[in-house]
């Protein structure tokens, strides 16, 4: 990505963040790191932390998410960069990232004028010398795709690699009919034909299929597919890392993870297959 496109998405953010729009209005501090925060003429993209507050309302709907299977912080991130592509959000990692050495641009503080976030944003000089910076916790599961894979499942999974707790395997999807009719049916059920996520769910359905699970013992982004509660949970489909929160857990108990890393229409999908491994 151009710096200069990157500048836009930065200012534009700082302009929906004045408008403060729920749940923007629960943003404390942001702040700008990596190769972007460092000047770099073409950074793959931009990295923000964001720190905020809660409310009554922010409470509750987070607990829904959880409890069906989804992110908490869609709704967040769409609000902060709109329908534009480019910026990779940590949500409270400011001490985390500074535990681990990172330079963190201060941004905006709640309280301080947005002017002022616009006149740090114009502070940030170029430096042709920065370049991109390599993307860290990486394995060579991740080679390819390393921009469909946000840091926190990064840090994640290299760590659980490492102690050997998990195999990880990268699958090409493929298009493909269900011959389970009734996983089929709940697709369909689920998704209007044209959304991307009813395409993601069938390809990584068929690929399960293909490998020889019961689809029985599958939870599909966050609903165990209709009429078969009564099986024991063995494999978690995610669609985009909706469900990331989930995972640590899932792979503690021995459930078998496939992340379909992004959903489209009608291009190539990638997914990671991460399964536990026994006695680890």
């Amino acid at each position: 990505m151009k710096r200069e496109r990157a500048t836009g998405l930065l200012a534009d953010m700082i302009t929906r963040l004045e408008d403060g729009d729920w749940p923007l209005g629960l943003v404390e501090e942001v702040y700008v790191f990596g190769s972007y925060a460092r000047g770099a003429l073409e950074p793959n993209d931009v990295d923000v932390v964001i720190e905020h507050g809660t409310d009554k309302r922010w409470l509750g709907e987070s607990l829904d998410a959880s409890i069906n299977g989804r992110d908490s912080y869609v709704g967040m991130r769409q609000a902060l960069r709109g329908r534009t592509r480019g910026i990779s959000f940590q949500f409270r990692g400011r001490s985390s990232l500074q535990d681990e050495g990172f330079d963190l641009f201060l941004l905006w503080r709640k309280g301080e004028p947005f002017s002022l976030a616009r006149e740090r944003l114009v502070s940030l000089t170029v430096d042709p010398e920065a370049g991109t910076a390599p993307r860290d916790h990486m394995l060579p599961e991740f080679e390819g795709l390393e921009s469909l894979v946000p840091r926190p499942a990064r840090i994640e999974l290299f760590g659980r690699h490492t102690e050997e707790k998990i195999s990880i395997t990268p699958l090409r999807l493929v298009d493909g009919e269900l011959e389970d009719r009734e996983a089929a049916w709940h697709v369909r059920r689920r998704w209007v034909e044209t959304s991307p996520l009813r395409r993601a769910a069938t390809c990584a359905l068929v690929a399960l299929d293909q490998r020889g699970v019961d689809l029985g013992e599958v939870t599909l982004h966050g609903q165990r597919l209709f009429g078969r509660e009564q099986q024991a949970e063995r494999c978690f489909v995610d669609l985009g890392w909706k469900g990331f929160g989930y995972m640590g857990r899932l792979l503690d108990d021995g459930v078998t993870w496939l992340e379909v890393l992004r959903p489209h229409r009608s291009k190539p999908m990638d997914a990671l297959l991460i399964e536990p491994r026994p006695g680890r």
